[in-house]
């Protein structure tokens, strides 16, 4: 028996055949180059630290990089309430229905607490 393959913390990885759609696919690219932005802003923001730019400035950065990351996190909600919905309505078992919904609102749950 083969060993199992390793897990991938890649997050531009494969997806799971369930998220694998087209738009899962543009939504993971879209996703990951607004990821590398932030981190480009970030890195900027930590020249401006340690360059003693006014605080003001900084703070302006920060807000901006705060933004960025709560449109990044809509839409991995977006495509994700679309994955479970698309999937609940693929099953007319009513229990696996219930467990997509349930799902998509644990998301939104996360998300709101941030």
């Amino acid at each position: 028996m083969d060993p199992p393959a390793p897990a991938t913390t890649d997050p531009g990885a494969s997806a799971p055949a369930a998220h694998g759609s087209a738009s899962a696919s543009r939504t993971r690219r879209a996703l990951l180059g607004r990821l590398r932005r932030i981190e480009g802003q970030v890195r900027g923001i930590a020249r401006m630290v340690d360059g003693d730019a006014d605080c003001i400035e900084i703070l302006t950065q920060v807000a901006a990089v705060t933004h960025a990351l709560e449109a990044a996190a809509l839409m991995l909600v977006d495509q994700h309430l679309r994955d479970c919905l698309q999937r609940g309505a693929a099953t007319t078992v009513a229990d696996e229905q219930t467990e997509q919904v349930e799902q998509a609102l644990r998301a939104v749950e996360r998300l709101l607490r941030t």
